[in-house]
């Protein structure tokens, strides 16, 4: 069976609800799901999954959440090669912080294709100002990211 992981950047819960929110739509197109609150490096570098999907809130003036520090802090340190990593990302912001709206969803996208790792489609950012629930967002955009990117495997 495909499998699929969802990391997990978070402070209030919020990027973890989407994940759980969209996590019976990758099931339903043939893929088995872990959802990966304290993620390490190594759950990406040396992980057997075919794709990933990444779900963070940015903190602060663009911060990554605490849970997500560790996993960025050895992507940094380490530097592996992520050439064999497919992602998606839903990056959940404020667009009240002005220039550091989605910053951590931005940033982990610019680390990811610096170390080698492939974008499918185009990253979702949330707006915090504009939709109350995140998951009201994400559910279609996954829908139609399955689609586009033809991720199904049954």
């Amino acid at each position: 069976m495909a499998k699929l992981n969802i990391f997990v950047g978070t402070m209030y819960g919020g990027a973890l609800d989407v994940a759980e929110q969209v996590k019976p739509l990758f099931e339903e197109v043939g893929y088995e799901v872990d959802i990966i609150e304290q993620p390490k490096l190594e759950d990406l570098a040396e992980s057997e999954a075919e794709l990933c999907l990444f779900c963070v809130s940015t903190t602060g003036s663009g911060d990554f959440p605490g849970n997500f520090v560790p996993f960025i802090r050895a992507l940094h340190d380490q530097s592996p090669s992520l050439s064999s990593v497919r992602y998606g990302l839903i990056a959940l912001g404020d667009s009240s912080y002005g220039e550091t709206f989605c910053g951590s969803g931005r940033e982990l996208d610019r680390l990811l294709e610096e170390h080698g790792a492939t974008r499918l489609g185009e990253r979702l950012e949330i707006d915090a100002m504009e939709t109350f629930m995140a998951d009201d967002a994400a559910v279609p955009w996954v829908e139609e990211w399955i689609d586009d990117q033809q991720l199904k495997v049954d």
